[in-house]
């Protein structure tokens, strides 16, 4: 039998797909009038930015970030033609490549950051209170944790 959600459970599921959907729609743009990047590769940026060595294997990249391993693909091609990224044969595995970051993509996402970091705040962290931002980062901990033990 179904359990259906209940007022306050759907209230809260659509409110955060809403703020969600909202969220990403505002960073992109941000991203995008200020520093020409989107928020897909200002992502793949930081993720190899924080990288042993500032690099990752391809499916590790597209396990880390928001997108599909054919975005990826896409967004690694831009990134590369931008000079920001290189793709680097897997010493490990010669049939593997590795994203690595380069020394001008640092410089950009360094350039897109304070931005960025700006924009998150105005649009989240504003609107909260400490004791929200202990609650959500609990929270979204513990969703996070049990969706990749597979129980989602």
């Amino acid at each position: 039998m179904t359990q259906w959600l209940t007022e306050d459970e759907q209230r809260a599921w659509r409110s955060y797909l809403d703020a969600t959907r909202l969220l990403m729609q505002t960073l992109d743009r941000q991203l995008t009038r200020d520093s020409g990047i989107s928020f897909t590769d200002f992502e793949l940026l930081v993720v190899l930015s924080e990288a042993p060595g500032r690099q990752m294997r391809m499916r590790d990249l597209a396990d880390a970030v928001t997108t599909t391993r054919s975005g990826v693909t896409r967004a690694i091609t831009r990134l590369v033609d931008a000079g920001w990224v290189v793709r680097v044969e897997c010493e490990d595995d010669r049939r593997g490549m590795l994203a690595e970051l380069t020394d001008a993509g640092m410089d950009k996402l360094a350039a897109s950051s304070p931005g960025h970091v700006g924009a998150v705040r105005a649009s989240m962290f504003d609107v909260l209170t400490d004791d929200d931002v202990a609650t959500f980062a609990r929270a979204y901990s513990d969703m996070r944790t049990h969706i990749q033990k597979g129980a989602g």
